[in-house]
């Protein structure tokens, strides 16, 4: 006797089986005939696939677009000045209470693993405090990394690193940075340093805001791989954005890309957001800035996916839908071969939980019972509709529904209804 079982479900890998969850894990895969359950799931003909994970996130400032106005220029830095002044005005409850909005929003996705940069500069801390609150409530349904992020810098403000040591004092979990924006390159690289020796002492991961420029000679990430490897956090780092790889010489690319290899660094590209900020100083050509996904992952770095900003200083837009991101990334990285595309499923699923190092993440038996059922048949055909979904299961409950995207029709000689579902022969 199962208490919920999810029948004749598609998995990414395209077998057809049954999942049998008990209490808060799967129990069983596989041809569960006769099996009885508490509920039943009916996923006949859908996909089936572990819950979304976003490998990068800003939480703090989510459902915050317009306040204290809207970014004009469309620029990073025009954002960062926005965000400045909005982090002064906002209270710790307006803080939780958009970040629980934008929470529930991610549930309605399967989007059930989230890692949120927040900002530690100024001392009060109240984006600290707020989304150490944010985590506690939204425990029992979707996993919250946060990263204790100086955003004008570690060296940059007064107290830039007291405040980062205080707020992972209090309890978040990743170290985070940003060497580019430091007042010098040799601060930078120092700050990277510094970073990582943190990250050491305390057993924590490390994900900086990596190179976020066109400028290509930002090559924080070589330093962040050779400290990495330095200090043995080889698996436990992440470097963000790179951007300004896309505008490096190739023959230096050709010696980075094996640094970062050897490190086992994880690169974390956001496209929605690294395509609308990058390149706002070019004419023509204009640059979109999306980092070297494909080359890296030929060197067997993994690449993941993040969404960034919804609603914010930086970005106008966004639904909380992770398979937006993947198919934005799969059109600027050209990923368009099917063995790509189904790829790109992977860096907003499997690959990001092994950035985050997710643990009873996936649909075997004993792994934690979160999933979703889509209205797709398979991982392309989900990026191709970013379809309802059908079903969202957190740690063996049903926490959200959605009914499937059949339009009615009113056409002579045409069937009623209508679905975008179609599987090329």
């Amino acid at each position: 006797m199962f208490d919920l079982l999810v029948r004749g479900g598609t998995l990414p890998d395209g077998t057809v089986a049954d999942i049998g969850i008990r209490g808060e894990r799967i129990a069983a895969v596989g041809r569960l005939d006769g099996a009885e359950a508490g509920e039943v799931i009916d996923a006949a003909g859908d996909l089936v696939s572990p819950p979304f994970v976003d490998p990068h996130f800003h939480m703090d400032a989510v459902l915050s677009y317009g306040t204290p106005r809207v970014n004009a220029s469309g620029t990073l830095l025009e954002g960062i000045a926005l965000w400045g002044e909005l982090r002064e005005l906002a209270t710790v409850d307006d803080l939780v209470e958009r970040a629980l909005a934008y929470c529930d929003w991610a549930v309605s996705m399967g989007l059930l693993a989230i890692r949120s940069h927040v900002d530690t500069t100024p001392d009060h801390l109240r984006g600290v405090e707020a989304l150490l609150e944010v985590k506690r409530r939204v425990a029992p349904y979707l996993d919250l990394q946060l990263v204790a992020f100086p955003q004008d810098g570690l060296y940059r403000t007064p107290t830039g690193r007291a405040n980062l040591i205080r707020a992972l004092d209090r309890g978040v979990d990743v170290v985070g940075g940003i060497p580019h924006f430091e007042r010098t390159m040799e601060e930078g690289r120092a700050s990277v340093r510094d970073l990582c020796e943190i990250a050491a002492e305390r057993g924590l991961r490390i994900d900086l805001h990596c190179d976020e420029t066109d400028d290509p000679l930002s090559r924080h990430v070589e330093t962040l791989a050779f400290e990495v490897q330095r200090l043995g956090l080889q698996g436990r780092a992440a470097g963000s954005h790179l951007t300004s790889m896309h505008s490096m010489d190739n023959y230096y690319v050709s010696k980075l890309l094996p640094l970062i290899a050897e490190a086992e660094v994880a690169a974390i590209p956001n496209p929605l957001i690294n395509i609308t900020l990058q390149g706002r100083h070019d004419t023509y050509p204009k640059r979109r800035g999306l980092t070297r996904v494909k080359e890296m992952q030929a060197h067997g770095i993994t690449v993941g996916w993040g969404q960034d900003c919804v609603l914010d200083p930086w970005y106008s837009l966004g639904t909380a839908d992770m398979l937006d991101v993947a198919f934005m990334g799969l059109h600027v990285a050209q990923m368009t071969h099917p063995a790509e595309m189904r790829r790109c499923f992977d860096m907003v699923t499997l690959d990001n939980a092994r950035i985050l190092g997710l643990d009873g993440y996936g649909l075997a038996p004993g792994d934690r019972a979160s999933l979703v059922v889509l209205d797709a048949g398979d991982p392309v055909e989900a990026l191709r509709l970013r379809p309802a979904r059908l079903a969202v299961v957190s740690a063996g409950k049903v926490v959200a529904r959605a009914p499937r995207g059949d339009a009615a029709l009113a056409l002579p000689g045409r069937d009623a209804r209508v679905r975008r579902r179609h599987r090329p022969a």
